[in-house]
């Protein structure tokens, strides 16, 4: 076995409603008095905080909420953040939402225990000194951004940059399943399959794939395989929920060790450019990718299929055609757009987006399979 290195967020706290006892919950574990609460506005209108906020008061909790994150949040949104939650002289960050607040959330956390301007905090484990006490509560089953040590900022028109250090790693994640109960099923479908790209990216991720991170990912394929095209149909399965949230959790634990590839850099411009949601992004080029890294990653592959198929027969190149098959199905099942034309991307849009993809160079490294700017082009026309 290769020597390597795992790790995660210390404490996972995973019940049904514990968000209508965070006040509680809190109490039990720091002493300190005022808390600021990152989310989106959209949630905060909502009323869906609203028994966490009760249960906050309840406990002598002052909060601070800062609800103007958007997604892919531009690094103003993150700066007028954090001089607001400074202002309120927090002394715990609370993520809820989905992962553009958890990521918000870190930034804070780490912004207001230090002078290090944001600017430099941009690449792999350049974030000096400590930060707050951080909890993270996601709303959506799929960025796993509550054990990951990742946070990505949009910094420029069309562009992104990722913080990545293990500061970022929350003290508490809480994973509680009725946030997720009202999620709509094209939401749902979307950020599920964002969450299976997390896992099967670790588990063929070229440098550090090790064996906690390849049970992790193996694990969260069968929470999340099975059931998530019937969670988009019965939204309301709180226990299939459940199996989709500690899903979504168990594959960030595992790409945080094993990072992701090819999926996720020719993702990001189409977000980027064309801000389509992060997980339909991945969605629209995953079987396209799958079959590009094939000739690399078969034998892998196959593993995933005998996870997601139970008792599949059929030899190595088989078992690998009915594991991208059954990505695919998932998105037609759901109903999600399946081609780049869908979301509005033009065919002549496409050299300029396998160039921007080239630019995401932490990513690609992880991937099983070299991938040049002519292959990225080819991936966009296969996906158009």
């Amino acid at each position: 076995m290769s020597a390597f290195e795992f790790r995660t967020t210390p404490a996972i706290y995973v019940e049904s409603g514990a968000a209508a006892r965070l006040g509680q919950i809190l109490r039990k574990r720091y002493s300190q008095e005022r808390v600021c609460l990152v989310t989106d506005r959209f949630l905060h209108e909502s009323g869906l905080l609203d028994p966490a906020l009760a249960d906050l008061k309840a406990n002598g909790w002052t909060v601070q909420v800062i609800d103007d994150v958007i997604a892919d949040p531009p690094e103003h949104i993150v700066l007028q953040a954090t001089e607001r939650a400074r202002q309120a002289k927090t002394e715990i960050v609370v993520g809820l939402g989905g992962g553009s607040s958890m990521d918000v959330a870190k930034l804070l956390a780490v912004l207001l225990a230090s002078d290090q301007p944001l600017q430099e905090m941009y690449g792999i484990d350049k974030v000096r000194g400590s930060r707050l006490p951080l909890v993270q509560i996601p709303t959506t089953a799929g960025t796993g951004s509550e054990v990951t040590p990742i946070s990505i900022v949009t910094t420029g028109e069309t562009t992104k940059s990722g913080v990545v250090a293990p500061e970022l790693y929350a003290d508490l994640a809480i994973l509680d399943s009725e946030l997720t109960l009202g999620l709509p099923p094209r939401i749902t479908a979307a950020t599920g399959i964002d969450a299976m790209v997390h896992a099967i990216e670790a588990y063929t991720s070229r440098i550090l794939k090790n064996p906690l991170s390849d049970n992790l990912a193996k694990q969260a394929l069968r929470l999340i395989g099975g059931k998530l095209v019937h969670v988009c149909r019965n939204g309301q399965d709180a226990a299939a929920r459940q199996d989709i949230l500690l899903g979504a959790t168990l594959a960030g634990q595992a790409f945080a060790n094993a990072p992701v590839g090819a999926v996720h850099a020719l993702a990001y411009p189409i977000g980027g450019i064309f801000h389509v949601p992060h997980g339909l992004s991945n969605s629209l080029v995953l079987p396209h990718v799958l079959r590009f890294n094939a000739p690399a990653a078969a034998p892998l592959y196959a593993e995933l299929a005998e996870v997601l198929i139970p008792g599949i027969q059929g030899d190595e190149a088989s078992k690998t055609e009915a594991f991208i098959h059954f990505m695919e199905q998932i998105a037609i099942d759901t109903g999600i757009e399946r081609q780049l034309r869908d979301v509005g991307i033009k065919e002549s849009d496409l050299r300029r987006m396998a160039q921007e993809a080239m630019k995401q160079t932490r990513l690609l490294g992880n991937n099983p399979r070299d991938v040049t700017e002519d292959d990225a082009f080819a991936i966009y026309s296969a996906a158009f």
